[in-house]
C-alpha cells in the first residue's frame, strides 16, 4: 500500500491550500520587501488565512458554493475598500496584490475540482508573473507597437483565417485546398516569426553560434547574404565563414521541423542523412571559428541585424502563396510527364529558388510520388541551394575568404550529393 492511501485525501487537500497559500504570501514579502509595510494589507500570514478561510467556505457547502462565493464578495469588498484607501492616502494605484488575494482564495476550488498538474501549474504562473515584473517593463520598452500588430497578424492568420478555409482542391489543375496552401504559410512564417521574436528580445545581443542558429531558423539564405556584405565592409574573417555555415546547419533543422510537421514518414527517412549534414555545418562552423578567435565588432553588428526583418509582412505571405500555387502546378505537371526522374531533376532547378513553397507543396503532395522521390528530391533541392548560397558568399564577401568559403561549402556540397547517391542507388 502507496504512503498516499494512508493519508487522508481531504488532508493532502488542506497542505495543498496551506503550502500555496503560504508560498505565495512569501513571494509577496520578498517581493515587496523594500517597500513601505503600511501600503500592503498583508504578505506571508494574511494571504495564508485568505487560502485558508477559502477552504474553510468551501468544504462548508462544496455542491452550491454559497458560502465560498459569499466570502469571496465579503473579502472582495475588503480589498476594495482598502485599495481606495491606499489610493487617497499614499496615491498608490498598484493593484496586484489585492488581484493575487482573490486567486489565493480562489486555491480551494483548483485543488477540489481540478487536476493537480493544473493546480500546480496555475500556482507556478502565479509566481513567475510576479517575479517578472521588471522583465515585463523592460520588454515593454523594447516593444513598438508594431509588434503588437505583429503578434495580432500572426493570431489572424493562425486562428481566424486558417480555420475558415475549405480543404477541397482548388481544382484538377492546382491540386492543394486553400487550407493546406494557408497552413503552409502560418508554419513557415511561425518558426520564421519565433526566430524574429528570439533574436530581437531574447538574444539581442547573441554570440556568433546563437546567431548562426537564429538566423537559420528565419532564412539561412538571408543570414548568408547579409553576414557576407557586412563582412566585406567589416572584414571580420574567419569568423563570418563560421556563422554562415552555422545558419546553413539550422537550414537542415528548419526542413527538419517543417517534415514532421507536414508528412511523419518522410521526415523519418531524411533524419539520418539531415542529421548527418547538420553535424558536418556545426564541425566546419566550430572549425572555421578556431582561426580567429575574436570577433570584430562589424561582424557583431551584421550578425544581429541578420533576421531582424518582421516575417509576417502580407507583401511576404502573398508571394509565398503564389510560389506554392506555381510549384504545386509544375510538380504535378512535371510528375504526369516525366515521373519521378522528373520530379528530383526539378528539385535540382528549384534550389535556387525560395526552397519552403516547393518543399511544403512536397510534403503535402497526394499520391503520384513516393516517399523516396520526395526525400530524394528534397535533398537535391537543399543541395542547389547550397550552391546558390556558396556563389552569395563568395561574391559578397572580401577575396581573402574565397579560399576558405569554397572548401567549407564544397564539403558540404559534396556531402550532400553523396547522400542523394545513397538515395538513388537505394
Amino acid at each position: 500500500m502507496s504512503i498516499q492511501h494512508l493519508i487522508p485525501d481531504e488532508f493532502i487537500k488542506f497542505l495543498l491550500v496551506l503550502v500555496f497559500s503560504l508560498v505565495i504570501g512569501l513571494e509577496q514579502r520578498r517581493h515587496h520587501i523594500s517597500e513601505n509595510e503600511e501600503l500592503l494589507f498583508g504578505t506571508d500570514r494574511t494571504f495564508t488565512f485568505i487560502g485558508l478561510l477559502g477552504y474553510v467556505l468551501f468544504i462548508a457547502d462544496p455542491k452550491s458554493y454559497l458560502p465560498f462565493l459569499t466570502g469571496f464578495v465579503i473579502i472582495g469588498l475588503l480589498l476594495a475598500i482598502q485599495y481606495f484607501l491606499k489610493i487617497s492616502q499614499h496615491n498608490n494605484y498598484g493593484l496586484t496584490s489585492s488581484i493575487l488575494a482573490l486567486l489565493t482564495y480562489c486555491l480551494p476550488i483548483m485543488v477540489f475540482t481540478q487536476p493537480v498538474w493544473l493546480l500546480l501549474a496555475f500556482v507556478v504562473v502565479i509566481l513567475i508573473l510576479t517575479e517578472l515584473k521588471d522583465h515585463f517593463i523592460s520588454l515593454s520598452k523594447k516593444a513598438s507597437e508594431e509588434e503588437f500588430i505583429t503578434l495580432a497578424k500572426f493570431i489572424a492568420f493562425a486562428g481566424v483565417i486558417l480555420p475558415l478555409l475549405p480543404d477541397q482542391p482548388i481544382s484538377a489543375q492546382i491540386p492543394i485546398s486553400p487550407y493546406n496552401l494557408w497552413l503552409a504559410v502560418v508554419v513557415v512564417s511561425g518558426i520564421s516569426y519565433i526566430s524574429y521574436l528570439l533574436k530581437k528580445f531574447v538574444f539581442p545581443d547573441s554570440g556568433i553560434m546563437l546567431t548562426g542558429i537564429l538566423g537559420g531558423l528565419y532564412s539561412s539564405t538571408a543570414t548568408t547574404v547579409i553576414i557576407a556584405r557586412r563582412e566585406k565592409q567589416g572584414s571580420a574573417g574567419a569568423q563570418a565563414v563560421s556563422a554562415i555555415m552555422t545558419a546553413n546547419g539550422m537550414m537542415y533543422l528548419r526542413i527538419l521541423v517543417l517534415a514532421f510537421l507536414f508528412n511523419r514518414a518522410i521526415a523519418t527517412t531524411l533524419a539520418i542523412p539531415f542529421l548527418f549534414l547538420f553535424v558536418i555545418c556545426i564541425v566546419l562552423a566550430k572549425i572555421s571559428g578556431k582561426k580567429d578567435d575574436a570577433i570584430s565588432p562589424s561582424l557583431a553588428e551584421s550578425m544581429n541585424t541578420a533576421g531582424n526583418k518582421n516575417p509576417l509582412e502580407l507583401k511576404t505571405a502573398i508571394v509565398f502563396g503564389i510560389l506554392f500555387v506555381f510549384f504545386a502546378i509544375v510538380t504535378e505537371y512535371v510528375t504526369k510527364t516525366y515521373g519521378d526522374t522528373g520530379v528530383t531533376s526539378l528539385a535540382f532547378i528549384v534550389g535556387v529558388t525560395d526552397i519552403d513553397p516547393f518543399l511544403l507543396n512536397l510534403l503535402q503532395h497526394q499520391g503520384g510520388i513516393t516517399e523516396t522521390t520526395v526525400a530524394l528530391a528534397i535533398i537535391n533541392a537543399t543541395n542547389s541551394n547550397n550552391i546558390l548560397k556558396m556563389i552569395y558568399a563568395l561574391v559578397l564577401s572580401s577575396k581573402n575568404l574565397n579560399k576558405s568559403l569554397i572548401i567549407n561549402f564544397s564539403i558540404l556540397i559534396f556531402s550532400g550529393l553523396a547522400a542523394s547517391l545513397l538515395f538513388y542507388l537505394l
